[in-house]
């Protein structure tokens, strides 16, 4: 099954989204926060990450476009999942480079959802 990595800095949002994922049968891996989220990319080469955008240090926005122009992790798709909601925030993300944008709380149904379309696209 497929491999997610969850970069986040909330351990309460990464026991809930490792909890759904894990559940509907895919593997996981965790980061908690950009750089250790982009060295572990680099490493394992999930088939799909869920980021954070406000996190200490490397911020989701930055490891965004760090990822995406690395030639070794650039096809692996990126969905931002945070609790900026405003739309500015959505579009300034998906510029960045992300293909989708969940805004806090995500039900666990929706996030399994969205993996699933997200990997099947």
């Amino acid at each position: 099954m497929a491999l997610i990595l969850i970069i986040d800095d909330s351990p309460t949002e990464v026991h809930v989204m490792q909890t759904a994922l894990e559940s509907h049968g895919f593997r996981t891996a965790v980061a908690a926060d950009g750089a250790e989220g982009i060295k572990l990319a680099r490493e394992i080469h999930p088939d799909l990450i869920f980021m954070d955008i406000v996190m200490p240090g490397i911020n989701g926005y930055q490891a965004t476009r760090a990822l995406l122009n690395d030639p070794d992790t650039r096809a692996i798709p990126i969905v931002m999942v945070t609790s900026k909601g405003q739309q500015a925030d959505r579009v300034w993300g998906l510029r960045q480079g992300a293909v989708d944008y969940l805004v806090k709380p995500v039900s666990p149904a929706r996030l399994v959802e969205k993996a699933q379309a997200t990997l099947a696209a």
